[in-house]
């Protein structure tokens, strides 16, 4: 492979329609290989770094996400407001006061969706460049 041309990766909004599913879709993906599944924000966040998956700490990588707009439905308010309200209910190890301020924020049109707090995970890392078509 040419060094210095980016490792391009792809995710399809079209294989999967909730969190789980794309923790699915994102294992599959980048931890080919690799005994250990995404099932976290902070998971996500984690093999963004690389070095224990398909691309090394600090590569250059394009992630393209196929049908960006699916899985911005998908992740959307609905389903924030579901995950919000899941943690809520669940308590501990959780900070329900935290979580109840983001499902308060999320429902006056001010918080973030899923798919917004997925999207500023990745653009946190500077060696990913993200496609969405």
């Amino acid at each position: 492979m040419n060094s210095d041309k980016n490792k391009t990766i792809c995710i399809n909004g079209s294989h999967f329609s909730d969190l789980t599913g794309f923790y699915e879709e994102v294992s599959g993906v980048l931890m080919k290989d690799v005994d250990w599944e995404v099932g976290t924000l902070d998971g996500f966040d984690d093999i963004l770094y690389g070095g224990f998956g398909v691309f090394e700490n600090n590569e250059k990588i394009e992630l393209i996400w196929k049908e960006s707009e699916k899985s911005k439905d998908d992740l959307g308010i609905s389903a924030t407001k579901d995950f919000y309200e899941k943690k809520i209910k669940q308590g501990k190890p959780f900070n329900v006061e935290l979580i109840q301020q983001k499902l308060d924020q999320l429902v006056s049109g001010k918080g973030q969706t899923l798919f917004e707090i997925l999207i500023e995970i990745i653009e946190s890392h500077k060696n990913i460049t993200l496609i969405l078509k």
